[in-house]
């Protein structure tokens, strides 16, 4: 008996060794645009530091075309969880996908309505009978458009045509051909088409009305948020970590993001020009990053309030049929757990890169 004993002990021992508690879980991330652009750069720092590793997650970024897919393919399960912006999941969440963001990682709106830097157009009134550009169908920039021009007594169905030009180069080109009067995307597309060669001037008019409402953040089902929980702790932190590394360290940032995601760095370029253009778009992505754009105090947090103004504004521009309750989208019971970390710690550690 004691020999058999011993037995099944070492093959237990043996099986807890082969099945770690703290074995790694891959989480899909949905990355809501088609390209990872140096905006990727939290989550390949927190890689690159084993800050994932270490809290038993690898990050898998799954690129689709916009925020509508990303919410859908969090509802289906096709990823874990998202980052999106809250458009998509107000217009969802009353059909009955029960889903939340628990990280706000944009606290400043990332979306607005630019023109040619020539255009003759001064305000968005002038866009009627116009084309607008947007990354994809699935983009919420055809969800602003349509809001803006609501708001400035526009139909939206019938005196703007909105139109798919794309990303970056492509986008680029379309605008310099004449063929499009605006574009309604975001700020790091819009840094993208500038390092492509086009010249843009943003619509003051137009983005003044969205530009203190919260943008993108992590958004998961909430049964997944149930059973998860530790896997979307460790997710937040981690991202918020490689946020305050960015801050700290731009370049650094930039030449972590190109050895985890090698794909981000830009091929027919000089070193010095992919750095210098691919820091242009991290900057406009950071300015959005900032606490203060929303409010907040903690990395993540969810200004209730500045989600409830943005729904009331959707609402009443019809761009979402019923009004659904802040409270009912976003949950800040993960941020006090994500926000246990140094940050002088990790700007020491950025400042130190070499």
């Amino acid at each position: 008996m004691k020999r058999l004993a011993a037995a099944l002990s070492i093959s237990a021992a043996l099986a807890a060794f082969a099945n770690p508690a703290n074995a790694i879980e891959t989480v899909r991330v949905g990355w809501c645009a088609k390209t990872v652009s140096s905006a990727a750069a939290p989550f390949a720092i927190a890689t690159k530091m084993g800050w994932f590793e270490k809290a038993g997650i690898k990050v898998e970024l799954v690129p689709l075309p916009g925020s509508t897919d990303c919410v859908k393919a969090v509802a289906t399960k096709d990823v874990d969880v998202s980052l999106p912006s809250v458009e998509p999941l107000a217009i969802i969440r009353p059909q009955g996908v029960k889903a939340k963001i628990f990280y706000t990682a944009y606290q400043g709106n990332i979306y607005g309505i630019v023109v040619p830097a020539d255009s003759k157009v001064q305000k968005f009134t002038d866009l009627k009978g116009k084309r607008i550009g947007v990354t994809s169908m699935a983009s919420a920039g055809v969800i602003i458009a349509r809001a803006l021009a609501s708001i400035n007594g526009i139909d939206p169905d019938r005196d703007i045509t909105i139109v798919v030009a794309g990303e970056a180069g492509q986008t680029a080109a379309l605008v310099n051909s004449g063929q499009l009067d605006a574009l309604s995307q975001f700020d790091t597309q819009y840094a993208l088409t500038e390092n492509a060669g086009a010249k843009l001037r943003r619509l003051d008019d137009a983005n003044k009305a969205i530009a203190h409402y919260p943008a993108n953040g992590f958004v998961v089902l909430e049964d997944t948020l149930a059973k998860k929980r530790a896997q979307m702790v460790a997710l937040g932190k981690g991202y918020a970590m490689g946020e305050v590394y960015a801050f700290a360290n731009p370049e650094a940032a930039i030449r972590i993001l190109w050895e985890v995601f090698p794909q981000t760095k830009a091929t027919g370029k000089d070193e010095a020009t992919a750095l210098k253009n691919d820091l242009i778009t991290l900057k406009a992505r950071m300015e959005n990053w900032k606490l203060s754009a929303g409010g907040v105090t903690k990395w993540g947090e969810n200004n209730v309030s500045n989600y409830d103004a943005y729904i009331d504004f959707l609402v009443k521009n019809g761009v979402v049929k019923q009004k659904v309750p802040a409270a009912d989208l976003v949950t800040n019971d993960l941020i006090a757990d994500i926000n246990k970390f140094d940050e002088s710690e990790i700007q020491k550690l950025a400042k130190n890169y070499k």
